[in-house]
């Protein structure tokens, strides 16, 4: 009786201690992974980061992916010049008369098919109309209308894009743009941990229904394009895209679901918001701001104090920490930089909630 009674705690002792290695590596392996929730208004860059994480920890693209952003360049350029178009008639501006030809052309333009050359038709007759006078004063309004920020990227380089044997440079992939749905999670593998990112896509009024999901991550990344200060939303040409941000940034920082959790804030696209506020004054959008109408340096940080101002009106702000970076999402090198302390902030956030230091 005894001895079966032996054999049996026996049993329940390993049976225990197996238990106990399996959670053991189970919380091993959940404190390993560094999960960060990537979240911004519209146009605010988020994908552009993801991109540049790809480049930065050399996890490159698949021929098949780049095949795939050579298409969308030639779908950027074509529903790019779309948009123009549509401008033209909001505004109420007129092509010059030996462009209007290749208005049908345009919105008749086919999608491209796996390794089917940029149509050589289409290139002269776009080069026609991006130097055509009254899309030149269409662009020049686009903020108004929420226009695409690439097209002045891509339509100086039209020659190279027709060449047959053209293929994505890694500044073409980082410019294309594509709406993002859904949500996507890509995993980087660092030294000791895993790093992993979380894209949110869709619109305002479903974030409601899913953030609650997120609230496991270890950091917030936080998106606001400063370039947005005079920008109207694709999806809501009476909306603001900076005001869109700062309510958005609102909300997560009021959210119970991250009382405590680390965020970081990039203010991006730092290049075009400098070139911009040249001859597009802040405080006829934002009255109190008060800094100079040109000064570069003034307004990033009137919109920083701003940010900061909404997140400290939170009762929280003594429990976790906020970061700001001035970015610029296609600039590789900047970004390195910034990601690697972002990173460092994000690891140690998590080896201090898995009471580790």
């Amino acid at each position: 009786m005894g001895l079966c009674t032996s054999k049996a705690e026996d049993t329940d002792l390993r049976a225990h201690k197996e238990v106990e290695k399996q959670l053991k590596e189970a919380k091993a392996k959940q404190d390993a992974q560094v999960k960060i929730l990537l979240l911004g208004s519209g146009d605010s860059g988020k994908s552009t980061v993801l991109k540049q994480m790809r480049l930065i920890h050399k996890v490159g693209f698949t021929p098949e992916e780049i095949e795939s952003y050579r298409q969308l360049v030639f779908n950027n350029l074509i529903n790019g010049m779309r948009l123009v178009l549509e401008a033209l008639q909001v505004f109420d501006i007129s092509v010059e008369a030996p462009n209007r030809a290749y208005i049908a052309m345009v919105e008749s333009a086919p999608d491209l098919k796996d390794g089917e050359p940029f149509p050589i038709e289409y290139r002269d007759p776009l080069h026609a109309l991006w130097k055509d006078t009254g899309i030149k004063k269409a662009i020049s309004r686009g903020n108004e209308v929420a226009l695409p920020e690439n097209l002045k990227y891509f339509y100086p380089q039209l020659d190279r894009f027709f060449d047959p044997a053209y293929k994505p440079l890694d500044q073409d992939i980082l410019h294309c743009r594509a709406q993002t749905t859904g949500i996507t999670e890509t995993v980087f593998r660092l030294k000791t941990h895993e790093l992993h990112l979380l894209d949110v896509g869709g619109q305002k009024s479903e974030r409601r229904k899913w953030i609650h999901c997120f609230e496991n991550v270890t950091s917030i990344l936080f998106l606001a394009s400063l370039n947005g200060y005079d920008m109207s939303l694709s999806e809501d040409r009476d909306a603001n895209q900076m005001q869109d941000a700062m309510a958005i940034w609102d909300s997560i920082c009021h959210s119970q679901w991250f009382k405590t959790t680390s965020i970081i804030l990039f203010l991006n696209k730092l290049d075009l918001f400098t070139d911009k506020i040249q001859h597009s004054d802040i405080k006829s959008v934002f009255p109190d701001y008060e800094g100079k109408a040109k000064d570069v340096t003034e307004g990033r940080e009137y919109f920083r104090k701003r940010f900061l101002r909404l997140a400290q009106k939170s009762s929280r702000t003594r429990e976790r920490e906020i970061y700001v970076h001035f970015t610029n999402a296609t600039d590789t090198a900047l970004l390195r930089v910034v990601m690697a302390a972002v990173e460092g902030t994000t690891l140690r956030g998590n080896l201090q909630v898995a009471a580790l230091i």
